[in-house]
Formats: C-alpha cells, sequence, structure tokens
C-alpha cells in the first residue's frame, strides 16, 4: 500500500539540488574481528535487519500534474546489492584517503528512480581496520517512525541476537492512474489536503519549507536578535555539489573537568570549542573579528527525554536489554545562538554562551550523563537527522551554521562482531551554507565531522585543528583557575 509523505519529508526531497544533495551520513570504523569481515557479512546482516526499517526498500513515486505529495511504494525490483557496495583503499589506506573517500561519495546525489540510500564498506584500511559509510536521503529518516539504517545493524554485544526470519513480498506498484484518482479522491474527502497540493505546485518550494511545522522538535530562541538576519560570514556563499570532509577526535572526560569547574553544560563547552576554533579561522583568513562579531548558529543539540508517545524503541530495547515500556524516548529541541567569535578569553566566550543558552535550559531542561546512556542505544544518526529538518523549517538567512551533537552510548557497539572504533556525523549543507559540524559522542570520546563545500572552504582541515587547540586552551584555563 502506498503511503504519503509528509509535508516535511516532501519538502526535503523537493528542495534536493545539484549543489544540496539533502542525504545525511555516518562514518564508523571498526576492527577487523579474527574471523575476519566480508561483504558477504555485511550484506546478510543488512538483509536481515531491514525487517526494523521497512521503509529502506520503498521508493518515491511522484503523482502526476503535482495534485498530491508523492507517495512511498514498494520496490518491486529491490535489490541489496546495488545499496551495498564495497570500495577499498590501497593498503594501508590513511585515514586522509578514508575522509577523501567519503567527501566524493557525499558529492553524488542518490538515485531517485530507487529506495534512497546507499551503504559501503570500504576495505584497506591501515591498522587492521575497515569502514561503514552509510548515507541516506533527509526525507527517509525522521528520527522517529523511520530510523537511520546503520544503527540498527549495530548490537551491544559482539554476538548479536538471532533476529526472526521474514519473507518479504512487495505490494504491487500501483500504476499512474491510481495515483491520480486517489489523489482527487483525498482532494474530495480533505479539502484543505487538495488546495495545499495545488497551491505547492504553482509556487516555490521553499516557501512550502518555510511554513512546514514538523513533529520532530521545537525551535526556541536563546538569543534576543533571532529575528534579526544573521550577521555576514564567509560561512555563507553559494556552493556547488564537491565536499570535503573532516573530523577530530576528542576526550568526553575533558569536556565534563570543564563543565563541573565552570558549572556549565557540556554542550555549553562543546558550543564554546567551536566558537574558540572559528575565531581563529576567521583570524588565519585575514576576515575583520572585532570585539562584538559573532556567528549564529542553529542548536539541535538539547534532549529531553519521555516515556510516552511513540516512537522506534524494539530495537534500544534490544540493544540495552531493558523492557521496551522503559527505555526513554527522544527528542530533539533547537535554538539559535550567537556564537562570541570576537572574544579573545576563552572563559569569557564560555560563560556568554552559558548565559545565552540558560534561558533554553529553563524551557525545555536537559537529561542527566546517566540517562544519555539509555536513549534509544545508538541513536545518534537519527537525532541528526532530526536536527537537519529542524534547520530546514528556518529561513537559511537567520543562522550561518548548524551544529548538530547527539549522544551516543558509553559502551562498545560491535558490528558482526567487529567492534566500532569511531563514528562520525556527515550533516547535509543547505544553500549558501559552506560548513556543517556534527558531533557524536560514544564510548569515552567525541567525534566532530565537518561536512564543506570543495570550493568554498579548502581550509576545512585548519578548522579541525582548531578544534583541538580550542579545547585545550579551555582545558588550561580550567586548570589555571583551581590553582
Amino acid at each position: 500500500m502506498a503511503t504519503r509523505l509528509t509535508t516535511q519529508d516532501a519538502s526535503f526531497y523537493f528542495l534536493e539540488a545539484s549543489s544540496t544533495p539533502m542525504h545525511l551520513g555516518s562514518l564508523a570504523t571498526f576492527r577487523t574481528p579474527r574471523s575476519g569481515f566480508s561483504y558477504e557479512n555485511l550484506l546478510e546482516l543488512v538483509e536481515e535487519r531491514l525487517v526494523l526499517v521497512p521503509r529502506y526498500r520503498q521508493k518515491v513515486r511522484e503523482v502526476a500534474f503535482g495534485l498530491a505529495r508523492p507517495v512511498w511504494v514498494d520496490d518491486p525490483d529491490f535489490d541489496i546489492t546495488y545499496h551495498i557496495r564495497r570500495s577499498a583503499l590501497p593498503k594501508p589506506g590513511s585515514d586522509d584517503q578514508l575522509h577523501d573517500l567519503i567527501a566524493r561519495l557525499t558529492s553524488r546525489p542518490l538515485d531517485r528512480t530507487r529506495p534512497l540510500w546507499e551503504m559501503y564498506l570500504v576495505e584497506g584500511l591501515s591498522k587492521n581496520r575497515f569502514a561503514i559509510f552509510t548515507k541516506s536521503h533527509s526525507a527517509l529518516v525522521d528520527g522517529e517512525m523511520a530510523l537511520e539504517l546503520g544503527q540498527v545493524i549495530l548490537d551491544a554485544s559482539k554476538s548479536p541476537p538471532a533476529m526472526a526470519e521474514e519473507l518479504w513480498m512487495p505490494a504491487r506498484e500501483p500504476k499512474d492512474t491510481t495515483l491520480v484518482l486517489d489523489a482527487i479522491t483525498e482532494m474530495i474527502v480533505r479539502p484543505s489536503e487538495g488546495i495545499e497540493a495545488v497551491r505547492d505546485a504553482f509556487r516555490g518550494i521553499t516557501d512550502v519549507a518555510s511554513e512546514v511545522v514538523a513533529a520532530t522538535g521545537k525551535v526556541f530562541s536563546a538569543v534576543r536578535t533571532a529575528a534579526q538576519v544573521a550577521p555576514a560570514s564567509p560561512l555563507n556563499t553559494p556552493i556547488s555539489r564537491n565536499r570535503r570532509f573532516a573530523v577530530a577526535k576528542t576526550e568526553l572526560s575533558d569536556y565534563r573537568k570543564i563543565h563541573t569547574r565552570f558549572g556549565c553544560s557540556i554542550n555549553d563547552v562543546v558550543l564554546a570549542v567551536v566558537t574558540g576554533a572559528l575565531r581563529n579561522w576567521l583570524l588565519s583568513r585575514g576576515e575583520p573579528v572585532t570585539e562584538s562579531s559573532t556567528v549564529r548558529a542553529l542548536v539541535p543539540m538539547s534532549v529531553y527525554v519521555s516515556n510516552e508517545g511513540a516512537g522506534p524503541v524494539e530495537h534500544a530495547a534490544r540493544l540495552t536489554g531493558e523492557p521496551e515500556a522503559e527505555v526513554p524516548r527522544s527528542e530533539v529541541a533547537s535554538f539559535l545562538v550567537d556564537l562570541p567569535v570576537g572574544e579573545p578569553n576563552a572563559v569569557v566566550r564560555l560563560s556568554h554562551i552559558s548565559h545565552a543558552t540558560e534561558a533554553h535550559s529553563r524551557q525545555s531542561p536537559g537529561v542527566t550523563a546517566q540517562t544519555l546512556m539509555r536513549i534509544s542505544g545508538f541513536a545518534p544518526a537519527s537525532l541528526h537527522a532530526m536536527g537537519a529538518r529542524a534547520g530546514s523549517r528556518l529561513s537559511k538567512r537567520l543562522f550561518n551554521l548548524i551544529i548538530t551533537n547527539a549522544p551516543g552510548p558509553q559502551f562498545p557497539l560491535y558490528v558482526g562482531g567487529a567492534r566500532m572504533l569511531e563514528m562520525y556525523p556527515v550533516s547535509p549543507l543547505f544553500e549558501n551554507q559552506a560548513l556543517s559540524i556534527g558531533l557524536t559522542s560514544y564510548d569515552g570520546s567525541v567525534y566532530f565531522g565537518l561536512n564543506a563545500d570543495r570550493g568554498a572552504m579548502p581550509d576545512v582541515d585548519v578548522v579541525t585543528a582548531l578544534l583541538l587547540e580550542s579545547l585545550e586552551e579551555l582545558i588550561d584555563a580550567s586548570n589555571e583557575s583551581r590553582v
């Protein structure tokens, strides 16, 4: 049976342009087990887990004349070997070579005639490692009813639990005439839907997206200037389809020390680290930076939980070993914050950010570290998807970049017996935005993934190096203040 795309799913589907492919990705590296890990192992594992994400066997069909939003339909020609691909680096493959490969794969749009996802097994990495890169269209993953495939293949133990066998048979694909008749019937039964569909067909989809009201989170403003246009920045410029990808790995314990010393949230520390890096990056470019200079970020990173409401928690229960009813649900709340890149003192930057986010914290309180460890098993990819959706609901003129921070479990996870070592998010770029920053905490570390336009930000590697320097500056300030 065909299922109509939600308004926001449809906005993501139509907003995609040659310079802004609307897929999100995740890059994970693994230690190769003694028994090995092959392409066939990955095929078997994913095929077994597709029952948890049925939309990954469905494709999008548009309705003639724009009479209604497109629909999800089963792909009668679904071929898992088309979606799961094999790649290799010349041994011993370096991390830089891996990141160059991810940039190239991220630059390529997904095939719209098939289910909107791809997964790559990357072999040949140095130090007895392999990588898995997953990219899924933002219309496919809503973070609530549809999870990201990369997270459902992960297990909390080396020996994955047995899954019930499933015999999947695709439903018959509807004809174009059937889709048109269904759309006309829907217009008669629900006239408001028909009026909206016709209106959408005769105006820009960007106008539609600006009116989308999504159920994946709430947008709060933590700054008085949120209604104003974001400050001018080299981060905002026309972009191409080509990308660069860079990463930084830091230790979660460092953020906890700074958080404890200065009485702020860990999210505040993360933002202060990013602020310091962006400040020094602007200076390295010779950009004018004054004491009042700011960079406005959309920050879908506050997470609060509830055990009420619907949500895909079966996989979380399997990962954590808890009863399904006791697994917390998570939501993403986004807010706008002006990052004080003009402030030269790291502690003062942190103080400004802490005050700016205080109002938001009162409206939607954060969760404890213990609770974070129990949120939806390993859900960062889905939380990053929810963050991207929050960004799509606001005019891009209101913020310079998006920063998504999704907590992961602080225990090891495995794919087919192979231990996951690192996990880096790859967030999509919006129009005229040259950089997006995603970060994920996992097993004691915090992993930054920076997706950037290849032409506008040839120096994205400078930003990752400056993230480490910015964190070190806060650590030093924390140590000095103890003396």
